[in-house]
């Protein structure tokens, strides 16, 4: 049996690098059988070792014993409760063995104007290809961003023949205000930004630290599902109200399929890392757990440092700055390894119900996919 995570040694741990980047399972009963998460459903039996596993999607459909979470948990693998195909972010449970190195990279950069400029300007740059970004201002980029999407609105609007008359959104409440094509387009939206959500979680980000968007708990997500509104949703809502399929179900299924058909999931992934690492550091460090010094940098956890400290706290010498407050570049960061391989592997049962008869336009959803 796994030792506990609190008695195991990060080496004994298999680097994230090491591992798979994600399993996908729908519609699949999840049990442990020693140190393997067996997945279980009427097509096949799938053995996964457990600590080989970046990261666990549970789809809809899926049971899982507290056996199987407990061994996942001590194998230091994230798991993430989501929608079909990974679309929309229910809950998360982040592996306690899990390094912090793109968390502090994360966190690095969105305290440093210039570095939180740089990245903005970075995702920017993403969506202007071939166009010199470098030195433009976050005024400048938003004006250009506003005119790109007025622009793409107009083309989608005539190639697809739906009016547009202006996007329509009440804030608390997306699908309260505007036309059918805006609650399409704000269904769509919520959807893209489960996934990011899901993925960011995945990698050992936080939602919240933006650097486009501020003051919210997913701010990160949001930026990240701005890389792809107008090449996913913009067209799917043109799309789907030009067929007269307006519910919020639509949305969600088209967008889910365009996800499993153009495998966004791992481009969200290559996306987020390329951003928030930088360029020639190496992240293959071994992950441990330690303390924090002023002075040291860091220093081992898990050792009684009484006999270190001075009685008096007179006699202790005033702390100095940070080496990184004397010098103009950054300081050089100590990061562990917090992204996913390139692999991506799903493992989905069959339909609960027979398939639809070639007369029905779509596909129904399971219950779970109505929640």
């Amino acid at each position: 049996m796994a030792e506990p995570w609190w008695k195991a040694d990060p080496h004994d741990l298999h680097r994230i690098v090491d591992r798979v980047s994600s399993v996908y399972v729908e519609r699949s009963h999840l049990d442990r059988d020693e140190n393997a998460v067996v997945v279980i459903n009427k097509r096949e039996t799938v053995r996964v070792p457990a600590a080989m596993i970046a990261v666990l999607l549970l789809g809809p459909g899926t049971r899982v014993t507290h056996g199987a979470i407990r061994l996942l948990a001590d194998s230091g693998t994230t798991i993430c409760w989501v929608g079909e195909q990974g679309v929309r972010m229910y809950a998360a449970g982040l592996g306690p063995s899990r390094g912090a190195g793109l968390l502090h990279r994360q966190a690095w950069l969105i305290t440093r104007p210039k570095e939180r400029l740089n990245v903005a300007r970075a995702m920017y740059g993403m969506r202007f290809p071939g166009e010199d970004v470098s030195k433009a201002t976050m005024q400048q980029l938003r004006g250009r961003e506003g005119a790109r999407f007025r622009k793409l609105y107009q083309e989608h609007s005539r190639r697809s023949g739906v009016p547009w008359d202006g996007r329509v959104y009440k804030a608390g409440d997306a699908f309260a205000a505007g036309d059918d094509l805006n609650r399409l387009l704000s269904a769509a939206n919520a959807a893209l930004y489960g996934i990011c959500h899901a993925v960011i979680v995945g990698l050992g980000a936080s939602p919240g630290l933006g650097f486009v968007h501020t003051g919210s708990a997913i701010s990160f997500v949001l930026d990240i599902a701005d890389l792809y509104k107008a090449e996913c949703t913009l067209p799917l809502a043109f799309d789907l109200t030009a067929q007269g399929l307006t519910d919020e179900r639509d949305a969600r299924i088209g967008l889910r399929n365009q996800i499993a058909e153009t495998k966004l999931l791992g481009r969200i992934v290559h996306d987020v890392k390329a951003l928030l690492n930088p360029p020639g550091i190496d992240f293959d460090t071994p992950e441990t757990s330690e303390l924090w010094d002023e002075r040291l940098g860091s220093v081992a956890a898990g050792v009684n440092w009484a006999a270190d400290a001075p009685h008096n706290p007179a006699d202790a010498s005033p702390p100095t700055e940070p080496a990184e407050a004397k010098t103009d570049g950054p300081a050089p960061l100590d990061l562990t390894e917090a992204g996913m391989g390139e692999q991506h592997i799903a493992i989905i049962g069959p339909e609960f119900e027979d398939p639809p008869s070639p007369e029905s336009p779509t596909s129904p959803e399971s219950p779970e996919q109505t929640s």
